[in-house]
């Protein structure tokens, strides 16, 4: 072959300026492959100057330590191109099918890639696909005409100084996804049209920068100790199993619901909670104290952690988003239900595509998803969907369920109280009931009128469906509980003025008010026959003062409805949780409410195998749709 094809060889110089010039033509070739419109993604790049940079960076580098490996910089283009713009494309198809784009973990997906192909109308850019394999047989072409001169270091010649080369490549490659690439601050900073949904900034702002940032997000950490045969083990257990009282079941968790407003500074004309109150002294209702993952924000952490019974906090020791972090099929309190033949649903008048909840609810076995997108006649509250709307949404569904001759399992989450609370989240001319409390500035007694104006609506909402299901011969179980606390200004100053301390802590001390709302779950006439109730209840063995995890909750709700031992998962969890019913991060509260922050023997155990079970079903276990 070289003695019959005529080959070219570039110098040194040559090739690095080849490389860099190759490089700038596979990323914009790259970022013409995703589903936007080229002529805005140039334009953006313009306008931020530093995305050129931070996309063609890591290609230029991939590319010379190809370019190295084989000898040839035509040759290492054209794997570069291959790959980078094949995973571009993979994710223009991706976020048409499913609004999201391709990340670095569905590399060790593709048996799950396989299946969903299967499973979808996909429309392949057939244009965008031949451009593509079009100019990676050019690159190799030329590579066969074109070489490079041996390096003018004899002792960097031949193989030694490719593989040096390829080394210095990938691992600066590897520094830079770690550093520039992955900061959180820069991709922070740079911003895009709407920085919440992942499609959109793929779009905006480059497949290959946003590719590489994703390798420093989302983390979950390989527990200790961790067994994949082991955890597969423990999740073929036999159980008791057989099917579960027959019983609806509504779970609605209420944006940032709480009750602050019992707070001593407070003195009401009109209680803004009398139906929590009234339900907490009810008899066919248990309450008490949630504990969620985060402060004032994470509501999708609580979603996770009350269906699945994994722990957000325990994924990482990073901080991670718990839906994000979801790429497959999910055990889960709607699967459990699922398999009796119940109707399964969740409901959240928001975008579909906040923390992916559109596939994150299909992996987690919900048969009905319905957002905002989805929902008729929409009644708003300044900017959010009304509470009262969703007590009517979910009144509507169960009657259509009912009507098909199904049991229900739903779960409801609400948008209205939102933050910011500000004077106009209802409208520049709303009238709110005056706060009284003393010691309060200006601005903490607005923030606090216009959340108490939305604890009243989340209450309303309870009073109305409790009044509802009352009426109905259907058997119902509501659970109602609030998110998360609500965030009342920086640096914590409503809560500072009103005397409350739910300061976080450092770590090993930390204060779990700040991580406390209320839950009620509560039984209607006939769900309360059907439960034989004061003896469901007492055998939950929850403590006193009825505080658990929310990562228990769903856990609790499967054994009061006489499923605690439908799998090995949930009944495992119900025996942890009368051990330990709050695990907040270092901190653990015993049955008795003790607080602890070394858990020891048995216990220590138990939770280290709930640590690797959960990476197991996140990670490993198959679950068939």
């Amino acid at each position: 072959m070289k003695t019959r094809l005529p080959k070219y060889r570039l110098s040194l110089p040559l090739s690095l300026l080849a490389a860099v010039g190759l490089a700038g033509c596979i990323t914009l070739l790259a970022l013409w492959c995703q589903p936007n419109a080229f002529r805005g993604v140039i334009s953006n790049f313009l306008h931020k100057p530093v995305l050129i940079l931070l996309n063609a960076l890591p290609v230029g580098l991939l590319l010379l330590g190809l370019a190295f490996l084989f000898r040839s910089v035509f040759f290492g283009a054209a794997l570069t191109n291959l790959i980078v713009c094949g995973l571009s494309i993979a994710s223009r198809v991706k976020i048409e099918v499913r609004d999201e784009p391709v990340f670095p973990r569905d590399l060790t997906l593709l048996k799950e890639v396989s299946s969903a192909v299967e499973s979808y109308d996909i429309r392949y850019p057939a244009a965008a696909i031949a451009i593509v394999v079009l100019a990676t047989a050019a690159l190799a072409a030329l590579g066969v005409f074109v070489g490079h001169r041996p390096l003018p270091w004899e002792k960097l010649r031949g193989w030694r100084g490719s593989l040096l080369g390829t080394a210095g490549s990938f691992a600066a490659l590897a520094l830079a996804v770690v550093t520039v690439l992955g900061s959180t601050e820069l991709y922070d900073s740079i911003g895009a049209s709407n920085p919440y949904r992942l499609s959109t900034v793929f779009n905006e702002n480059g497949f290959p920068y946003n590719f590489c940032h994703q390798f420093t997000t989302f983390p979950v950490d390989r527990p200790q100790g961790f067994s994949r045969s082991e955890a597969a083990a423990w999740d073929e257990q036999e159980t008791a199993g057989g099917r579960g009282r027959q019983v609806h079941l509504i779970m609605v968790m209420n944006e940032a619901f709480s009750d602050i407003t019992d707070a001593p500074a407070f003195t009401w004309d009109a209680d803004p909670l009398p139906n929590l109150h009234a339900l907490q002294k009810d008899p066919r209702a248990i309450s008490g104290r949630i504990v969620v993952p985060g402060f004032a924000g994470g509501t999708a952490n609580t979603e996770f952690d009350v269906l699945t019974g994994m722990q957000t906090n325990a994924l990482s020791a990073a901080t991670t988003s718990a839906l994000r972090v979801v790429n497959r099929n999910l055990d889960s309190v709607f699967r459990v239900f699922g398999e009796e033949g119940y109707h399964t649903s969740f409901f959240h008048p928001g975008d579909d595509w906040f923390y992916n909840r559109e596939n994150v609810y299909r992996w987690m076995g919900a048969e009905e998803t319905v957002f905002a997108d989805e929902m008729e006649d929409l009644e708003y509250k300044g900017r959010w969907v009304t509470d009262s709307y969703m007590a009517a949404f979910i009144e509507k569904k169960f009657e259509e369920a009912v009507a098909s001759g199904r049991m229900l399992c739903n779960y409801t989450t609400t948008i209205q109280n939102h933050m910011s609370y500000t004077a106009d989240k209802y409208g520049a001319d709303y009238d709110f009931p005056p706060v009284t409390a003393s010691g309060l500035s200006e601005e903490v007694e607005t923030m606090l009128a216009v959340y108490a104006e939305g604890a009243r609506d989340a209450d309303a909402m309870l009073g109305r469906l409790v009044s509802y299901f009352s009426d109905t011969d259907q058997p119902v179980v509501l659970a109602f509980w609030g998110d998360h606390l609500p965030y009342l200004g920086d640096n914590q100053i409503g809560y500072r003025q009103l005397g409350l301390d739910v300061f976080s802590g450092p770590e090993g001390q930390e204060n779990l008010a700040a991580y406390e709302t209320p839950y009620v779950v509560w039984a209607n006439d006939a769900a309360a026959e059907v439960l034989d109730w004061e003896n469901a209840v007492k055998a939950l063995d929850l403590g006193p003062d009825g505080r658990l995890s929310a990562c228990f909750l769903g856990a609790a709700l499967l054994e009061l409805t006489g499923r605690g031992e439908a799998t090995p998962w949930f009944s495992f969890l119900n025996q942890l949780r009368r051990q330990v019913p709050v695990v907040q991060k270092s901190v653990c509260l015993s049955a008795d409410g003790g607080a602890f922050t070394e858990p020891a023997g048995e216990l220590a155990a138990d939770i280290a195998k709930w640590r690797q079970w959960s990476y197991y079903k996140l990670k490993y276990k198959e679950i068939r749709p």
